[in-house]
C-alpha cells in the first residue's frame, strides 16, 4: 500500500465496466501506485450508467468514476492526474517541468482523440456491438499505430525514457486493439512497449475478449 494513503481512509471506490479501457486506465494507475481500491461494476448493457443515481455522480453517464473518500471525479485522464498528484510515490508520473508536462499532455490528448477514434472505436464495435464505422475505425487505428511505431523505436515510453501517465492512458486500448480487429503484428516496437508497461510492479491487466475472425 502507498504510504501516502491515509491509514484511516477507506479504499478508493472505482465505478467501472470490466471491459472498459477507460476504466482500466484508472484501475491500472491505482495498482501501479499501490493504492487500495474496490470496484463497483456498472451494467452498461442494461443502461445502469443512465440511471438517475449514476448520473448524479457522472453527469455524462460514463465510466469510470472514483469516490476517494468523498472526492468524486469522472473522466479517466483527469482521474490519472488526480491520483498521481494526490498520492506521490517519488516517481515522476507527471513531470513538473513545462516541457515534460506538455509532452505528457500531448499524449493524453492522443488518448482522448486518435486512440478513442481508432482502436477504442473498433473494439466498441466487436466487443459491445456499437453502431460505428468499423472499417473506418480500423483504418484510423492503423494510421495511429504507424505514427507510434517510429516514436517507440527511439524511446522506451511515450513521453520519454521513463513511464508516465501518458503510457497508462495509452496502454489499454492499444494492448486490446486485436479484439477490435486491429492486428499488432506489423508493430514490433509497440509490442515491446506494451511488454515494458506490463513488466511494471503492480501491473494489472484488463479482461480479455476473444479475437474476432477478422483480426
Amino acid at each position: 500500500m502507498n504510504s501516502n494513503f491515509p491509514s484511516h481512509a477507506a479504499p478508493i471506490k472505482l465505478y467501472r465496466h470490466p471491459k472498459s479501457g477507460h476504466s482500466h486506465r484508472v484501475e491500472l494507475m491505482m495498482a501501479l501506485l499501490g493504492l487500495p481500491y474496490e470496484t463497483v461494476d456498472i451494467d452498461l448493457k442494461n443502461g445502469a450508467h443512465k440511471a438517475p443515481a449514476f448520473l448524479a455522480i457522472s453527469p455524462f453517464g460514463q465510466v469510470p468514476v472514483i469516490d476517494d473518500n468523498g472526492v468524486m471525479l469522472s473522466d479517466s485522464n483527469a482521474i490519472l492526474v488526480y491520483l498521481v498528484k494526490s498520492y506521490p510515490t517519488g516517481h515522476d508520473w507527471l513531470p513538473e517541468s513545462p516541457a515534460g508536462a506538455a509532452e505528457v499532455q500531448r499524449w493524453l490528448s492522443v488518448a482522448a482523440g486518435e486512440i478513442a477514434r481508432g482502436p477504442c472505436a473498433a473494439r466498441l464495435v466487436t466487443v459491445f456491438g456499437a453502431s460505428l464505422d468499423h472499417d473506418g475505425a480500423k483504418a484510423a487505428a492503423h494510421r495511429l499505430l504507424a505514427q507510434l511505431e517510429p516514436i517507440l523505436e527511439r524511446r522506451d515510453f511515450l513521453a520519454g525514457p521513463a513511464i508516465t501517465i501518458a503510457d497508462v492512458a495509452g496502454y489499454s486500448y492499444i494492448a486490446h486493439a486485436p479484439e477490435g480487429g486491429v492486428s499488432l503484428d506489423a508493430y514490433p516496437a509497440i509490442r515491446s512497449w506494451l511488454t515494458r508497461v506490463e513488466a511494471q510492479e503492480g501491473f494489472v491487466g484488463m479482461v480479455r475478449t476473444p479475437l474476432p475472425e477478422t483480426a
